[in-house]
């Protein structure tokens, strides 16, 4: 199946979050996928979009298990990490926080469609939070927004 992230709002290349006396600088936001950033965007880009090919399989009970190196979690509650991070010199990514997309909030017939082939499955969000940090945590709808196509 093919996913394809697509945000906007990113909130910049520096930051200072309110519960860490740390500064970041130098912020970038990739797909983890296993342990590794996939495809790292600054943090001050216009927009960041990812096309990502995540394998399918049937479930036990007659859903659809999500798997691959891009899939987090346990089946029943997998997720899509987009983890935050600040670059080094060498090009060494070094996270400080994560973002959660999770799989069950999308709706089931959007899901069957695009492992079915009729069209990627697409996550549409912002990465600016409401104090202008980086996004991170569990993003619900309608923070994210999952269609087919």
């Amino acid at each position: 199946m093919q996913v394809r992230i697509e945000a906007v709002d990113l909130p910049g290349r520096a930051c200072a979050p309110h519960d860490t006396t740390a500064r970041y600088d130098n912020v970038h936001v990739a797909v983890q996928r296993g342990r590794e950033p996939f495809q790292p965007v600054p943090g001050d880009a216009p927009a960041a979009t990812w096309d990502l090919d995540v394998p399918t399989r049937p479930g036990p009970d007659g859903t659809i298990d999500i798997g691959g190196p891009f899939a987090q979690g346990r089946r029943g509650d997998r997720f899509l990490y987009l983890t935050w991070g600040t670059v080094g010199g060498a090009g060494e990514f070094a996270m400080f926080r994560r973002a959660k997309l999770h799989l069950a909030d999308v709706d089931p017939a959007a899901l069957a469609r695009a492992a079915a082939g009729e069209g990627p499955l697409v996550a549409r969000l912002g990465l600016t939070d409401g104090g202008g940090l980086p996004l991170c945590a569990r993003v619900r709808p309608p923070v994210v927004t999952w269609t087919c196509g």
